[in-house]
């Protein structure tokens, strides 16, 4: 098994806010970078490709939030549909991993630090992508392969 050298970017989409995580080159840290504000025209994508440029990112992974059991939500289409954005602006591979409960499971992080509730906004979408880049870390060591899917049309 191998595992690919270079740093990640991951993106936690929301309808509101973009969590935006990075990965160290070797690919053993996560780590939180910013949270970006949607904007209706969808100019937040060019702040995203220069957080891509700027840590010479080889891929950038997408949470596709599916149902619990598996199926494709209408948040798992938006998030589709935005990678699909990014895909076009960006010059890297982009790839959709499953990010069931990372968003919960970013709020009990953030309870159990000690964090008041009320400033979770704030950072929650940062900590979500964190876990995403977590977890698709965690499958590419454990079985030498990318995780998730590979969006038609982007490059490995």
């Amino acid at each position: 098994m191998t595992f690919r050298h270079g740093t990640r970017v991951a993106v936690d989409v929301g309808e509101v806010r973009v969590g935006v995580a990075r990965s160290d080159a070797a690919g053993t840290l996560a780590l939180p970078v910013r949270t970006l504000r949607r904007a209706p025209d969808g100019s937040e994508i060019g702040a995203l490709a220069r957080i891509v440029e700027e840590f010479d990112a080889i891929e950038v992974v997408v949470g596709l939030p599916l149902a619990l059991s598996g199926r494709e939500t209408e948040a798992a289409v938006r998030a589709r549909r935005y990678a699909g954005e990014v895909a076009r602006r960006i010059r890297v591979p982009v790839r959709l991993v499953d990010e069931r409960l990372t968003t919960v499971s970013a709020h009990q992080a953030l309870h159990g630090s000690g964090r008041p509730g009320r400033k979770h906004r704030s950072v929650v979408d940062q900590v979500a992508a964190t876990m995403i880049l977590d977890q698709a870390l965690a499958i590419e060591r454990s079985t030498g392969e990318p995780a998730g899917e590979l969006l038609e049309g982007t490059d490995e």
